[in-house]
This record gives C-alpha cells, sequence and structure tokens, in this order.
C-alpha cells in the first residue's frame, strides 16, 4: 500500500538551511520557578509559549557508516499545527574558542502523513518520546526549558514516564554559517543564568547515543 502524499514546505517567515549554535544545562525540577523568574526577566517576552510535542527519531542505515537521521514532530496540543521535519548535522570541530557546538539545521513544516511517507522512503523509528515546556525568546536567542518523558506504549503519548527529576535547558540560535559572534552575546546571556543554571558547549563524543 503507498503511503499518500507528503507536502513540505519551508517554516514561515525564514531560511530553512541555517547553523544551530547551542548551549545545553539542566535545572531540578524544585529549582524551575527560580530559573522561569530569572528568565522573565531577561528576556523578551514576561510570558514564555508553552509547548507540548511528541518527537519520533528515525533512522536510515546504510552499507557503511552512520545511519542517517532524521527528527519528526508534532504538537500535542495543536492539532491542526503542521508536523516538522528536521535534520541535524554534525558538530563542527573548527574553531576551539567558540563558546556553542555549531552543526548544520535544517527544518522544514509538513503535512501529517509524514510518518508514512519515510516508512515509505526506508526510514525505521528508532525511539520517541514526549516533550513539554516553556519557550523565551531574547532577539535571536531562543530558551527552552522542557521536560522529556519516555513513551511506555509505542505511539501512546498519554501512557508516558519521565526521564529524570530534572529540566532540559537549551539556548539557541539559527543563523547563517560564518555569524560567529552569536556565540560570544550566548555566552554572555548564559552568564545571567548563574547559579541557576550552567550552560555549556557538549562535546557530542562524550553524549550517549
Amino acid at each position: 500500500m503507498e503511503a499518500p502524499p507528503v507536502t513540505v514546505m519551508p517554516v514561515t517567515g525564514g531560511t530553512i538551511n541555517m547553523m544551530e549554535y547551542l548551549l545545553q544545562g539542566s535545572v531540578l525540577d524544585q529549582a524551575l520557578e527560580s530559573l522561569l523568574h530569572r528568565l522573565r526577566g531577561l528576556c523578551d517576552n514576561m510570558e514564555p509559549a508553552t509547548f507540548k510535542d511528541h518527537e519520533l527519531v528515525y533512522l536510515l542505515k546504510g552499507q557503511q557508516g552512520n545511519p542517517f537521521i532524521l527528527r519528526a514532530r508534532r504538537s500535542l496540543s495543536n492539532s491542526k499545527a503542521p508536523w516538522h521535519l528536521r535534520y541535524l548535522g554534525q558538530p563542527e570541530v573548527g574553531d576551539k574558542s567558540r563558546h556553542a557546538l555549531v552543526r548544520n539545521c535544517v527544518d522544514v513544516a509538513a503535512s501529517h502523513s509524514l510518518p508514512e511517507f519515510l516508512n515509505e522512503m526506508g526510514f525505521r523509528m528508532d525511539h520517541e518520546f514526549v516533550s513539554n515546556g516553556h519557550i523565551f525568546r531574547k532577539g535571536a536567542m531562543k530558551v527552552v526549558v522542557s521536560k522529556l518523558s519516555r513513551i511506555l506504549v509505542p505511539g501512546n503519548t498519554e501512557n508516558t514516564e519521565r526521564l529524570s527529576l530534572s529540566y532540559l535547558v537549551e539556548l539557541s540560535v539559527l543563523a547563517p554559517a560564518g555569524q560567529d559572534t552569536v556565540s560570544e552575546d550566548m555566552r554572555s546571556f548564559a552568564e545571567q543564568l548563574k547559579p541557576l543554571v550552567h550552560l555549556e558547549k557538549i562535546d557530542p563524543s562524550k553524549q550517549r547515543h
């Protein structure tokens, strides 16, 4: 049986092929309100946007080398919102003096038939999870504070279990290649969040997959 046609379009208002500059950290559940209070004072939006998303990670294994990874995400709080398909490239080794991790990022909106399309293309879902939390913005910078939950029964987003007693905190900027000055702005902003949360340039080689 053929999958229904999938429509893919650029996310409204921007170039889809960008570099992502990223800093990450975590904050314990009991410190969440203090962090949110600090972010309300520092960011452009005093009341953050909230979200609850379902993300599926797909792999396409080749004859050799690492598998090709795509991430499909849909909103659980807005059923009419389009799916999003995201590709994240390998982090650039580049300049050791950079304050943030830098990687290629392609993000496009897609129709609701995206999972069927990926399966027909030969991708297989590796894992899925639910994330919910808050989004703050400061100029071009985006701060996402999220709680991650594993899905206990495949496809059932109501049956979940929290992965930890902490929230993931991510500070990111999407910018054209070569705009390394944004990492300095990110470092300055991250300093203002200490000691509530320490945002760092995570070494990919030390991350567990």
